[in-house]
């Protein structure tokens, strides 16, 4: 039975949508190995998503599948539909993937200095992403581009424009490719981790203008993060993932609050996150045993087995999708695989 992680619950003017992003049976193999297996997941617009879990999980490998940017040596089989395209977009070429890429669908990496070129001026970076997607001239795109970068929050947009992505700092160059993601309007923006590496202060504002940069769209957000208090703060929905799996999902408030997959019950016990969303004593939190395992050493069945305290000789099996009983229909995407569910209010 596929994982139904469906983004469907909460806002009922949604329901009817078509889906912006639609997975289904999404599987990322190596030659001899199955890294991603039988992940589900829909977006509609205007749905701001979270999909978290340790490193290692399988969040980033599942955006690069769903753009179309695997590695060499790995494959992706099953469908990944979005709005506007018809077919399957695993099915497409390269060059027709590049043509939808940075247009239609777009993406915020964590490291700006790496998904930047050094030797571009920014706001000529900017500009390239219109002028090659044929959405504006080349002198239309320059004067947008310092619009974007002045919606983006730089102090000196003109200035920003002019200057190499050495001259800035790392949250101004994190602005630089949320504008260059948002410049085609995207009905899907994707971010892989995009405050990582900045601090608190500098971190809220990104957030801000990723939260207000898809509002603003009517677009589509699936936000990839290990940090919950980020996810509480800009997502409606979460993800939870582990060994290439989606385990739980439904509403943040629902599965932040009352967790029923053993792993997010961990996951939330050793965060610092509480459940009104307050920060808690680090030096008070208990951890999760063991580590992830390898890419393709998970155990078979539920995946979590060898590290959960609920464990039993059942969970050799896979456990079946089990929808949270306190939804109603239509939101069937609330749920959980667990043979042995936790339960209670996180404290």
């Amino acid at each position: 039975m596929s994982t139904a992680a469906t983004g469907a619950a909460g806002a009922g003017r949604r329901a009817g949508d078509e889906p912006v992003l639609d997975v289904r049976g999404l599987h990322v193999r190596t030659r001899h190995t199955e890294l991603l297996s039988d992940v589900d997941l829909t977006i509609r617009r205007g749905e701001r998503v979270g999909l978290i879990g340790e490193s290692g999980s399988g969040k980033s490998l599942t955006a690069l599948a769903v753009l179309g940017l695997l590695g060499e040596g790995l494959t992706a089989t099953g469908g990944v539909h979005l709005a506007g395209h018809e077919g399957n977009l695993l099915e497409r070429s390269e060059g027709g993937l590049a043509r939808i890429r940075g247009d239609d669908m777009a993406m915020v990496f964590q490291e700006p200095m790496t998904a930047l070129n050094p030797t571009m001026r920014v706001g000529a970076q900017v500009a390239e992403a219109m002028t090659v997607h044929g959405s504006a001239s080349r002198s239309q795109a320059r004067r947008r581009a310092v619009d974007l970068l002045d919606q983006v929050g730089l102090p000196d947009p003109e200035h920003a424009a002019r200057a190499y992505p050495h001259q800035l700092s790392g949250g101004q160059r994190q602005r630089v490719v949320a504008a260059i993601a948002l410049a085609n309007d995207p009905v899907l923006l994707v971010c892989d981790e995009p405050t990582t590496a900045l601090d608190v202060t500098v971190q809220a504002l990104v957030l801000d203008l990723i939260v207000t940069g898809v509002q603003s769209r009517d677009a589509a957000l699936l936000f990839i993060t290990h940090d919950l208090a980020v996810v509480a703060t800009v997502c409606e929905r979460v993800l939870v993932m582990y060994g290439g799996r989606i385990v739980e999902a439904g509403p943040v408030g629902q599965v932040f609050t009352d967790p029923r997959h053993q792993y997010t019950a961990g996951l939330l016990a050793a965060s610092d996150l509480t459940a009104a969303g307050a920060r808690r004593e680090r030096s008070a939190l208990p951890t999760i045993p063991g580590t992830v395992p390898p890419a393709g050493r998970f155990p078979d069945g539920c995946v979590f087995r060898n590290r959960c305290p609920a464990a039993t000789g059942q969970c050799a099996t896979r456990p079946p999708w089990t929808p949270r009983g306190d939804h109603g229909a239509g939101e069937t995407a609330s749920g959980y695989a667990c043979f042995y569910p936790a339960g209670g209010e996180l404290r």
